[in-house]
């Protein structure tokens, strides 16, 4: 008898959780779609944007890329996680979610394949720019062939600002193309510099020189107090006029009108954009009439990654129900 109402309580229980997912339903490559297919025994629900309208009888919450503040969170009455579907968590008051017991957990971008999926995208960028995608679409459209004579990535040099998953992803696959790679990490440049036999490293404050030598300059560090509005007027000034800015990493780590001063008045010779300073941006903005190639954050985006994301997130949830703690805590 027991064991009888036992299992009765655990399958009560596994109706009932109920998870929800703070974006439109089709975002992130049909993630929801996928985990709801992982975990059929589930309540998912969307808010259909990036908001957080409701979170009254919700167990676990997705955040995608809302601001989840201590006040969202005091409205709770039962969420024990905020699992978030990917790396970055800057969008979670870790602070208050700590004081109010609610666990706060990610997807290191080195376990799920994303790693892999954003660098990819990093190089799309950098051939696009370097062979001049716009002048290839105009060109196209004019019938004008063997137009224009693009820049090769042989030969010139590589700054990856941030070298943890994701800068080491982009590491291992721009090798091959015969470029010099520098790079800057916080802490103990000369072990990065060896391990990933780099040519040059550097901490923050030796940004200065990767940015004047650098003929790409990507950024693939987290978005912080230390990192937010990293690229701005002075920073741009650093760099050449022939060189291109990717950001892979958090539209907060470039001031956007001092982006926007740059590509017009020559400073540098166009951008990579996969994210914003808001999300989504204004299509009609007018820093899009500039070199700038960009895509709708959608860089870790693939068959591949949203894979490996899903296993995760699945096994944070079907901890959470049996009460154990998730993988890859943050505090």
């Amino acid at each position: 008898m027991w064991l009888e109402e036992e299992l009765w309580i655990i399958v009560i229980k596994r109706i009932t959780m109920k998870i929800l997912f703070a974006a439109p339903e089709n975002a992130w490559g049909n993630f929801l779609h996928m985990i709801k297919k992982e975990l059929p025994e589930f309540q998912f629900d969307a808010t259909g944007d990036f908001t957080v309208p409701e979170i009254k009888g919700y167990d676990v919450l997705i955040p995608t890329m809302t601001t989840i503040t201590r006040q969202i969170m005091e409205r709770a009455d039962r969420l024990k996680l905020i699992q978030q579907c990917g790396s970055g968590i800057e969008v979670v008051d870790l602070k208050a979610a700590k004081e109010l017991g609610i666990w706060v957990a990610n997807v290191p971008t080195d376990i799920s394949g994303n790693a892999d999926s954003v660098a990819e995208l990093g190089i799309y960028m950098m051939i696009g720019l370097a062979r001049d995608f716009r002048r290839m679409q105009r060109n196209l459209a004019e019938r004008r062939m063997g137009e224009p004579q693009g820049m090769a990535l042989k030969g010139k040099t590589v700054g990856i600002v941030g070298l943890g998953g994701i800068g080491k992803a982009l590491v291992r696959r721009l090798k091959p193309f015969d470029v010099k790679i520098m790079g800057i990490k916080r802490s103990e440049p000369q072990k990065a510099k060896d391990e990933l036999g780099l040519d040059w490293v550097g901490t923050s404050e030796d940004l200065p020189e990767l940015l004047k030598d650098s003929d790409f300059v990507i950024l693939c560090l987290p978005l912080s107090e230390e990192t937010k509005g990293l690229m701005n007027s002075k920073t741009f000034s650093f760099m050449k006029k022939n060189a291109f800015l990717i950001n892979l990493s958090r539209g907060g780590i470039v001031e956007r009108d001092a982006l926007e001063d740059a590509l017009r008045n020559g400073k540098i010779a166009g951008a990579g954009l996969d994210v914003f300073w808001e999300e989504p941006p204004d299509p009609n903005d007018p820093i899009f009439n500039y070199n700038v190639l960009a895509t709708p954050h959608i860089a870790g985006s693939t068959d591949v990654s949203m894979q490996g994301i899903v296993r995760v997130v699945a096994e944070n949830i079907k901890r959470v129900m049996n009460n154990i703690p998730p993988l890859y805590l943050k505090t």
